[in-house]
C-alpha cells in the first residue's frame, strides 16, 4: 500500500524555500552590494535599500533555488543536504521554486534597470546570467572544471562591481586589487566546498573541479587561492592592506586537508562548517577596515 505524500501547503512551500535559499549565506551577496553602494555614495537612499534587500533574498533564492532544482539527483545522494547546505527539494516544488525565483526577482531588476545606466544594467545582467547558467541548461556551468569554480565567484562579487558601477564609482587600480582579491576568495571557497561532494558528484555524473582533479589537488588549489588573495590586498591602499589578515583563519581551516584522498573527501565537510563561521570573522575584520577607510577619507 503506497502512503500519500504530505500536503504541500503554503507553510511547507515557503519553508522549502527558505532553506532554499541559503539564508546562512543571504549576507556574502547584499552585503558586497550595500558597502560598494555606500562608500561610493556616502548616503542611504532607496536604491541602497531596494538593492541591499534583492542581493539579500531575492538574488539567493535564484541563485541556490535554480541550484537546488537542476541538482537533485546529485543532492539526493548526498547526506549533508537539508539545512545551512541546502534543500533537497520535493519534486513538486521544482517548478514553484523556479516560478518563485524568477517573479521575485522582477519588481528589483526593474526598479534597478529605471535606476541605472547602460554599464550598471550590462554588469547586473551579467551578474543573472551567471546566476541562472551556473546551474540550469544548456551551459550548466558548475559541469565545467575551473569556470565552476569561477563563475561561483562571480555570484559574490558581481554585487560588489555592480554597487560600485551603479554608484557611479572612480576605477583606481586599488580599487582592482579588491575585486580581484575578493574573486580569488570566492574562487577558493567555492573549489573547496566541492571536495566534499566528490563522491555524490561521481555517483550522479556530475563533473567538478574536484572530481576533475581529485580532491587533494583541489584543496590545495583552493589553499592557493585563499593565500594569493591576501597577498593581493597588500597592494591596496591603507588600511586595506589589513584586510590580508583575514585570510589567515582560511588557510587554517583548510591545511588539514591538504592530503585528502577522494574516497573520504566528505571528511571536508567538518572544514567547511568552519568556514561559514569564519565568513562571520572575516566579515568583522572587513567592515571595521571599512569603518577606518570612511573616516581617514571624510
Amino acid at each position: 500500500m503506497s502512503t500519500a505524500e504530505p500536503a504541500l501547503g503554503p507553510g511547507r512551500v515557503i519553508r522549502e524555500l527558505f532553506v532554499s535559499s541559503r539564508p546562512v549565506s543571504w549576507i556574502n551577496t547584499a552585503y558586497p552590494f550595500a558597502a560598494a553602494y555606500l562608500l561610493t555614495t556616502r548616503q542611504i537612499d532607496a536604491t541602497l535599500v531596494i538593492g541591499t534587500l534583492f542581493f539579500l533574498i531575492p538574488y539567493n533564492l535564484a541563485m541556490y533555488g535554480i541550484n537546488d532544482v537542476f541538482d537533485y539527483e546529485s543532492d539526493l545522494r548526498n547526506p549533508r543536504k537539508g539545512g545551512a547546505h541546502g534543500a533537497v527539494l520535493d519534486r513538486r516544488m521544482h517548478a514553484i521554486t523556479l516560478w518563485a525565483a524568477g517573479l521575485s526577482c522582477v519588481p528589483f531588476v526593474v526598479y534597478l534597470a529605471i535606476v541605472g545606466s547602460p554599464l550598471s544594467w550590462l554588469v547586473l545582467a551579467l551578474s543573472l546570467f551567471f546566476v541562472v547558467f551556473y546551474s540550469a541548461p544548456p551551459l550548466r556551468l558548475k559541469e565545467r572544471p575551473f569556470a565552476d569554480s569561477v563563475t561561483s565567484s562571480i555570484h559574490f562579487f558581481s554585487p560588489a562591481v555592480y554597487g560600485l558601477v551603479l554608484a557611479g564609482a572612480t576605477w583606481t587600480w586599488q580599487l582592482g586589487l579588491i575585486i580581484l582579491a575578493f574573486a580569488l576568495w570566492g574562487v577558493a571557497s567555492h573549489a573547496f566546498g566541492a571536495v566534499q561532494d566528490v563522491v555524490a558528484d561521481r555517483e550522479a555524473g556530475i563533473s567538478s573541479i574536484a572530481t576533475a582533479r581529485g580532491a587533494r589537488w583541489t584543496v590545495r588549489f583552493a589553499l592557493t587561492c585563499y593565500a594569493l588573495s591576501g597577498l593581493v590586498m597588500l597592494g591596496t591602499a591603507w588600511p586595506g592592506p589589513l584586510a590580508a589578515i583575514a585570510a589567515i583563519p582560511y588557510l587554517v581551516a583548510v591545511w588539514p586537508y591538504r592530503a585528502i584522498r577522494d574516497a573520504d573527501a566528505e571528511r571536508a565537510t567538518v572544514g567547511w562548517r568552519r568556514f561559514l563561521w569564519i565568513n562571520q570573522f572575516a566579515g568583522f575584520v572587513v567592515t571595521l577596515l571599512l569603518i577606518w577607510w570612511w573616516i581617514l577619507t571624510a
